[in-house]
C-alpha cells in the first residue's frame, strides 16, 4: 500500500483526492430558508417539481448538496393572472413578500434577507 500510495502522490492524485474528501467532510451542501411574510398562501415549485403552498407567516429550511436552488412562483397572487418569476438561489435566507411598487397591489416577490 506504501508503495502505491508512493506513486499516487508522485502523480499527484493525493492532494485531488484530498481535496475531495475535504469538500466531503465540511459538508458540501447549501442550506436555504424560505419564509412566507405575506397574507397569501404562495403555490411554488423547487428545482421543477411543484410543492405544497407556502402558507402566509409559514418558514421551511432546505437542504442540497451543491448546484444551488431553482424556485419558480406566481407573482401576481390574483386567481385569475399569471406572472411567473423564476430565481436561481444560493446559500441564504428568503422571504416572500409583497412588493411595494404601487402598480399592483397584488404582486408578491421573493428577497433575501440574510
Amino acid at each position: 500500500m506504501l508503495n502505491n500510495q508512493s506513486y499516487l502522490e508522485y502523480f499527484g492524485l493525493i492532494k485531488e483526492l484530498d481535496e475531495q474528501a475535504t469538500e466531503t467532510i465540511s459538508g458540501g451542501y447549501e442550506v436555504f430558508a424560505l419564509r412566507n411574510k405575506t397574507e397569501y398562501d404562495i403555490p411554488y415549485a423547487v428545482n421543477g417539481i411543484r410543492t405544497s403552498d407556502l402558507a402566509s407567516g409559514a418558514d421551511l429550511i432546505y437542504t442540497t448538496y451543491g448546484g444551488g436552488l431553482t424556485i419558480e412562483f406566481d407573482a401576481d397572487v390574483r386567481i385569475d393572472y399569471k406572472k411567473l418569476k423564476k430565481y436561481t438561489l444560493t446559500d441564504g435566507v428568503y422571504e416572500f413578500q409583497n412588493d411595494p411598487s404601487p402598480d399592483n397591489p397584488y404582486d408578491i416577490d421573493l428577497y433575501s434577507v440574510g
